[in-house]
């Protein structure tokens, strides 16, 4: 009988999640493929984590982590330790980690070092701005893995440029677009809207927990600042990230942000939830990587608060525009798309819904 190859899934945050959602339910039902889903534990917030695997239906995890919060160097030491253990007990043929985040280049890098194939999806992604942990965590799994699963063109031209073995490297897609077209009748079924009290395309939604962007009395001042003349032209829909929030208290902005009369705080959503409020919104206003995508795919405005974008595709091509924390751009911005001038953009190759099923091609032959 033929021996079933062992393959570890990793999951540690929220991105990872929508990632690996539709990959772990395919190889859990592959007789030929003992999947073993790996959660670090690296968001341990209910809102940011169970739910997810809720809305998209992904298997419990076979073995949890438990890692937590804690600082960039303690937390990967935390996930290199502990999935150590795990792989030295499993001996796995073949570990798939997903993102950009610290469980992604922890686990990465842990099981190179014990000699096992890593196969990393979302490769070769570039900001180009090494002030931003995700970054470095990008270059160091795209440096150990074995396998290169891509998502545009741009990661493909990156990873040649740095060295990489072209024939380890593979243009799939999108994993975040599949799980999202797949929901897209239970997305519309979504009572989200009237919960909040909310009509189609009366709101824009905003997203912001980079620590760039919110971490720093001055930069939350300077957010407060963009976000009053807008919300005197819209409601804005603001579901808070955990991190976010505590930066707003511990600098005593929370009342300043409450008292702007157009902004609707409200606690993190689940998956199915925030797209629905993300796919009828006029607009959103993000720090997000993920959001990103997902709006250029919904074809919603997107005005990135960030002065780069390792995702170029949703620029040169879908609706997203990088617009800093510049308030006059950002302003701007925001009459163009209230009056109707902003651009339709385009949808990247292979983001059609079925890259895992080119995944699957590459990690089990």
């Amino acid at each position: 009988m033929k021996k079933k190859k062992k393959i570890i899934v990793v999951a540690g945050a929220r991105p990872n999640f929508m990632k690996i959602a539709h990959l772990v339910q395919r190889l859990k039902k592959d007789r030929s493929v003992d999947c073993r889903l790996v959660h670090t534990g690296q968001h341990y917030d209910f809102g940011l984590s169970e739910v997810f695997f809720r809305d998209l239906r992904i298997p419990k995890p076979d073995i949890f982590l438990n890692v937590g919060s804690a600082s960039h160097a303690e937390q990967t030491a935390r996930i290199m330790t502990a999935f150590e253990a795990v792989l030295l007990d499993q001996g796995p043929d073949l570990v798939v980690v997903a993102g950009d985040v610290n469980s992604t280049a922890a686990c990465a890098l842990t099981a190179a070092k014990l000699n096992i194939d890593v196969a990393h999806i979302e490769s070769g992604l570039r900001s180009f701005d090494r002030t931003m942990p995700e970054e470095i965590n990008r270059i160091v799994t795209d440096a150990v893995a074995s396998y290169h699963l891509v998502t545009e063109q741009s990661g493909v031209e990156n990873l040649i440029r740095e060295g990489a073995d072209k024939k380890r490297v593979f243009l799939i897609g999108n994993t975040m677009i599949d799980p999202l077209a797949a929901a897209m009748k239970q997305i519309d079924r979504s009572k989200v809207l009237r919960q909040l009290g909310l009509k189609p395309q009366s709101y824009g939604v905003l997203t912001l927990h980079r620590p760039a962007n919110v971490d720093t009395a001055e930069s939350l001042d300077s957010v407060i600042d963009i976000l009053e003349p807008i919300c005197e032209r819209i409601t804005v829909v603001y579901p808070i990230h955990p991190r976010t929030r505590e930066s707003v208290r511990k600098h005593g902005r929370l009342k300043k942000l409450e008292a702007i009369g157009g902004l609707k705080l409200i606690e993190p959503l689940g998956y199915i939830d925030f797209i629905k409020l993300v796919k009828e919104s006029r607009f959103v206003l993000t720090d997000s990587s993920g959001i990103q995508e997902e709006s250029t795919w919904l074809r919603v405005p997107c005005l990135t608060v960030r002065d780069n974008t390792e995702r170029p595709s949703t620029v040169d091509l879908g609706t997203n525009k990088l617009v800093g924390r510049n308030k006059a751009a950002i302003v701007n911005a925001v009459e163009q798309i209230l009056s109707g001038r902003w651009k339709n953009g385009r949808v990247p190759k292979l983001w059609d819904g079925h890259a895992t099923e080119r995944i699957l091609k590459v990690i089990l032959r």
